[in-house]
């Protein structure tokens, strides 16, 4: 900018030129007055820049000062990385003085200069300063780059030499360290460990028999011969891996000293046979909040073991369960923090006393109860999608026998109104075991284009219904959503089990919300264990203001039978059910609630491609068919190993003039087609039955009547009979429990199809 400032003066006098001949003295005070202001213009810039470079110069110069005499290596670049100032620390240990720029100077330190300096760069002009450790042919180094001002940066180069506390004093205590990264490669070893080895060793292999775990005792191929260590293993960041190894319980190498260890990461104890705490280290103590002089025990700090504690010292101290680890919880934690200990035993003056290792095993434990989380919920699952199973074929049987003698009745027979209660009890039955399916996720869904808006606001009078009059129910839509693919009986089911749901929290009345939006998540949403990838989704928030739910209780809320009520005012299936039926639909639910201030259901609906959102043109109306082309008998292969199911379906088909051949099993089935002449117009088969399957059976019969169509009946969901996926042409499937009007209208249309 200073090079351009001449500009500004020369165009000042030719201004100030042009007010000297201009024939009118309009145009001559204005050249006068735009000449005065550029020069007056050039000369403050010209004095401002001078001033920012003084100001600059005399900064630099009193950092310079500063950092002169640093026994840390310090250098000073500009932004584009060309060295302006070092001070002798530097020019001893990287030669500065004879480089242009901080790339080149470290270039023999470093393996990859420019990257480091680069990172370091970007993240110190954004934040004001940034640190990184690097591991090099030298050791340790830590980099740190200070901005200074808007144009130039402070680079601090520490080697932890000179500083053993920066990384606990490893390279000067006497505690053998490796630092390997992800492949098992040792990237650096401090002296006690070259020692040990006998020299630069490049691979965990040639150090271990196999990957040490902390808290072992391994045999390390030593310079000597083979040398029993007990392993500290920590995590350092950067996928590196920081390991320490202490003499082995019977190894007669002398202790590290007790500074030594008080400054390592990684936690210790020494314990004395009955449990007290003999001395523990400043990780040890940080992580089980101990103070440096309370005199304690393990039993006072931890809890959890599952048997008495001091039968499992005395084991350690027999050497019975060499480095078997048990998992304690932390007494003096708010949150749940549990660590996993290792008890070595050693001997002091003669008197046995035990090691203790500690690492922090929270991930895990949390990892741990997922799992058996995950089982338990999948065992329910199954045993669900069992009792579904055979709840469909008694509520077939039952509705299907109401549905004949319902058609054998009017409204004035005196046994009418029980044959109603009958079937609309059987239907109240089925609505439960649909639950049962939601939360097991096998249920079938139809799926269709559906506007959220338009969905909610049908049901806004059952909703209205269903809160009664203490209770105000509000809506707040996207005007933006596009429509979602969805089941629109499963959505309405989800919808108001969580309304009924925010109502019982509110017995004194209050408000419920329901809020849509349309959210666009451009990088992953994790929630707890959950993570909701990124893309376009509808939000659905449920939100209420009542008394809310307790933090203990948050995570159980979408367990089956799990309920706040008292006995007998739920069944605990309502959440599960809409946890089922949202994790089928391909989204994601959460709670959150403050207890005392309400709670707040949010669902996360995936939105369809773009593709998937036009709606279907309509198909042109078809013409009206004649009475005969409506209505035709045929023959049927009913295939049914529940007796009541098939002797309900057989009444049914012959009462609507169908010819109907029974079989209770397949191999039945066929054997019936090997031996009768009639030809056959429809099978009507179940999927799973004892022996042979429906789908194999009937592929085996297609060969023979290749015309044939197929109707399927299964207790189970669809997803476990899938017509594409086993290629049987002309199949169509009827979900149990179904009715004796189901039953024949889908048999009908396959006969004219």
């Amino acid at each position: 900018m200073a090079q351009r400032l001449w500009v500004l003066p020369v165009l000042g006098v030719l201004l100030l030129a042009l007010g000297v001949i201009a024939p009118s003295d309009v145009i001559s005070a204005g050249a006068y007055a735009a000449g005065a202001t550029l020069i007056a213009v050039a000369v403050l810039l010209r004095g401002g820049d001078t001033l920012a470079r003084w100001r600059r110069n005399r900064a630099l110069g009193a950092i310079s000062e500063f950092v002169a005499n640093d026994a840390v290596p310090c250098l000073i670049t500009d932004e584009a990385g060309a060295l302006r100032l070092h001070n002798d620390a530097a020019e001893r240990l990287f030669g500065a003085g004879g480089h242009e720029t901080l790339g080149a100077a470290l270039r023999s330190t470093l393996a990859n200069p420019a990257a480091v300096i680069g990172r370091l760069q970007d993240r110190a002009i954004a934040s004001g300063t940034a640190r990184e450790d690097v591991v090099t042919r030298k050791g340790h180094l830590r980099v740190t780059a200070q901005q200074i001002g808007r144009r130039a940066l402070l680079w601090r180069i520490e080697p932890f030499a000179d500083r053993a506390a920066a990384i606990g004093g490893a390279e000067a205590h006497g505690v053998p360290r490796l630092t390997v990264g992800r492949s098992g490669t040792i990237l650096f070893m401090n002296d006690p460990a070259r020692r040990l080895m006998g020299g630069r060793v490049k691979t965990l292999d040639a150090v271990f028999d196999a990957p040490p775990v902390s808290g072992a005792v391994v045999r390390v191929h030593g310079a000597n011969g083979p040398v029993g260590c007990l392993v500290a293993r920590v995590k350092a960041g950067g996928g590196r891996d920081e390991i320490y190894l202490f003499p082995a319980p019977d190894d007669a190498a002398p202790a590290p000293a007790e500074g030594d260890i008080e400054r390592l990461p990684v936690a210790l104890m020494r314990l004395a046979p009955d449990g007290s705490v003999l001395m523990a280290n400043g990780c040890a103590r940080r992580l089980l909040r101990l103070e440096r002089s309370e005199r304690t025990s393990l039993a006072e700090l931890t809890e959890g073991l599952g048997r008495p504690l001091s039968v499992w010292l005395d084991e350690a101290l027999r050497g019975q369960g060499a480095n078997r680890s048990e998992f304690l919880r932390l007494r003096r934690r708010e949150e749940e923090v549990f660590v996993q200990v290792t008890l070595s035993r050693l001997e002091e003056d003669g008197a046995p006393v035990l090691l203790a290792v500690l690492n922090d095993a929270t991930e895990l434990k949390s990892l741990e109860s997922q799992f058996v989380q995950s089982q338990k919920m999948q065992a329910i699952g199954q045993l669900a999608g069992g009792i579904a199973h055979d709840f469909n074929n008694l509520l077939t049987a039952i509705s299907g026998h109401c549905d004949l003698l319902l058609r054998r009745r009017d409204e004035g027979d005196p046994d009418y109104a029980d044959l109603i209660q009958i079937s609309q009890n059987a239907n109240r039955a089925a609505a439960l075991v649909t639950q049962l399916l939601a939360f097991s996720r096998k249920q079938t869904l139809s799926l269709e284009l559906l506007d959220l808006r338009e969905t909610l606001a049908d049901i806004t009078h059952l909703l209205n219904r269903l809160v009664g009059e203490r209770v105000t129910l509000g809506f707040s839509h996207d005007a933006q959503l596009p429509r979602l693919r969805l089941d629109k009986r499963q959505l309405e089911q989800v919808m108001m089990n969580l309304v009924v749901n925010a109502r019982d929290a509110m017995p004194e009345g209050g408000e419920i919300r329901i809020r849509t939006e349309r959210l666009a998540l451009t990088e992953p949403l994790k929630r707890g264990r959950a993570e909701v990838p990124a893309g376009d989704y509808a939000l659905v928030q449920v939100s209420d203001t009542g008394e809310g739910i307790p933090p203990d209780r948050l995570d159980k809320v979408f367990e089956p039978f799990f309920t706040t009520k008292r006995v007998g005012e739920g069944t605990g299936l309502g959440l599960s059910t809409v946890y089922g039926i949202v994790k089928q639909s391909g989204g994601f639910i959460f709670v959150d609630s403050v207890p005392g201030a309400g709670s707040s259901f949010s669902i996360y609906l995936p939105l369809p491609g773009e593709a998937a959102v036009p709606e279907p043109p309509a198909p042109p109306p078809a013409p009206e068919p004649d009475a005969a082309e409506t209505s035709r008998d045929g023959v049927i292969l009913l295939v049914e190993d529940e007796t009541p199911v098939r002797a309900f379906a057989s009444r049914a088909l012959r009462l609507s003039g169908h010819t109907v051949l029974e079989a209770r099993t397949a191999e039945e089935a066929l054997e019936m087609l090997r031996d009768s002449e009639v030809p056959v117009d429809i099978f009507v088969t179940d999927v799973v039955m004892p022996g042979m399957d429906g789908p194999t059976w009937v592929r085996e019969a297609l060969k023979a009547h290749p015309t044939a169509r197929v109707v399927f009946v299964s207790g189970y969901a669809q997803d476990s009979f899938e017509p594409d996926r086993i290629r049987i042409p002309q199949a169509v499937f009827l979900p149990k429990p179904f009715s004796l009007e189901e039953l024949t209208q889908t048999v009908q249309r396959q006969l004219l199809h």
